[in-house]
């Protein structure tokens, strides 16, 4: 009986524990760019991530990026994202759409890859759509 009530409690607890974890996908990073809420997208980057901008691209850590793309929604005032074409390859995810602002529009992509359990973002760009 202790044995039966014992895999019962360790079952039940892998069950719970499947619900509580978080995986990171697509429609998350997309969420956050849509608000152009640059700490809730940093929350997605891998520990360095690869940013391209108008005026700048490098590789940044986590902390850099998210205060580089604050200043950046932050000037350009964003309004939505849209997406265009989003898929996946390999264990790893990508989203190319329209980050549409009050500047203008950009052309973003980002790039997720696994890394252990989560789908991180390792690069995002913005490119100045000219009409």
């Amino acid at each position: 009986m202790k044995k039966t009530l014992g895999i019962a409690t360790m079952l039940v607890s892998l069950f719970l524990v499947s619900f509580t974890t978080r995986f990171y996908s697509i429609e998350d990073v997309v969420a956050a760019l849509k608000s152009g809420n640059a700490a809730q997208l940093s929350k997605y980057f891998d520990g360095r991530v690869d940013i391209s901008l108008p005026n700048k691209s490098d590789n940044y850590s986590k902390s850099q990026a998210e205060i580089i793309l604050k200043d950046f929604f932050a000037s350009n005032g964003v309004k939505n994202f849209q997406v265009k074409h989003k898929g996946e390859q390999n264990g790893a995810q990508f989203c190319i759409g329209t980050l549409q602002t009050k500047n203008g529009n950009y052309r973003t992509k980002f790039y997720m890859k696994q890394k252990g359990d989560q789908q991180v973002v390792q690069e995002l760009g913005f490119e100045l759509l000219t009409e």
